[in-house]
């Protein structure tokens, strides 16, 4: 199926890792020129070198913490000067920062804020103007399914998630006449770098617990009885970033293998 990615030029934040990485590799497979941007340089360039050695594709890294204000200005006149253009942009940074509401501090309630909610609105703020000259755009914002029906000790991820989705909605009733299309994929269980770290945490108490055994366990809690692949996340964003979704905005898709409580 023909996407009509080609000569896009997408962003995706926290694309070193992860739904971002593969993201990136299946539209630069598609044939757009993709930007990603992270915190830590080493990691992004692996990504790009990753990326390249399985499609053959080359991808533009640019080192940006996007809860800097200062970073996210740099990032974009970066993409602007090189490109001339943004189509597309995927706010991915992210972390699943959860406690219980009495132990999270004002500072990891405002860091949790900055890197999720404003990073999309600082973001999606530069890109507009260039999507509405080019007649257009595609805007996804990842969130989670705690933003949808949050449990016990989720904060501050399942607040921020919230105001993510809530803030996809809005976008998309002001910006549909512009053409530019505001959708949120709320990502469940599916292999991460997060969780490829809290596998290296749990095997300081059991050292013969291997990756495969770790995602094989937490896999029985999803009705499809297995954690989602990344690149399976990366399929349907990519699909919303394309001409393929012309008349999908607004809309918080369920990436998790059925295990959300709410549709």
């Amino acid at each position: 199926m023909e996407l009509g990615l080609n000569g896009k030029v997408a962003l995706i934040t926290g694309g070193s890792e992860g739904i971002g990485k593969a993201t990136a590799g299946s539209m630069a497979s598609e044939g757009a020129h993709v930007v990603i941007c992270a915190r830590r340089s080493d990691v992004l360039d692996q990504a790009a070198k990753d990326i390249k050695l399985i499609s053959g594709v080359g991808i533009r890294t640019i080192q940006a913490d996007v809860s800097q204000t200062e970073q996210i200005d740099v990032l974009f006149d970066n993409i602007i000067e090189t490109y001339g253009r943004i189509d597309i942009l995927v706010n991915n940074a992210g972390t699943s920062a959860a406690g219980p509401f009495t132990k999270v501090s004002d500072e990891e309630w405002q860091y949790d804020l900055d890197l999720k909610l404003f990073a999309a609105i600082r973001c999606s703020r530069l890109a507009i103007p260039h999507m509405k000259v080019n007649g257009g755009g595609r805007i996804i914002n990842v969130t989670n399914l705690g933003g949808k029906a949050p449990g016990p000790k989720s904060m501050p991820t399942s607040v921020s998630r919230a105001a993510g989705i809530a803030l996809t909605k809005a976008m998309s009733k002001d910006h549909a006449a512009d053409n530019i299309l505001v959708n949120t994929v709320c990502i469940g269980l599916v292999k991460s770098g997060q969780n490829d770290r809290r596998w290296e945490k749990a095997t300081s108490t059991n050292p013969s617990l291997t990756l495969e055994a770790w995602y094989e366990s937490m896999g029985t809690n999803t009705p499809l009885g297995r954690v989602g692949e990344a690149e399976e996340a990366a399929n349907v964003i990519t699909f919303l970033a394309s001409e393929r979704s012309s008349f999908v905005t607004g809309v918080a898709i369920n990436i998790d293998g059925g295990a959300s409580t709410v549709v």
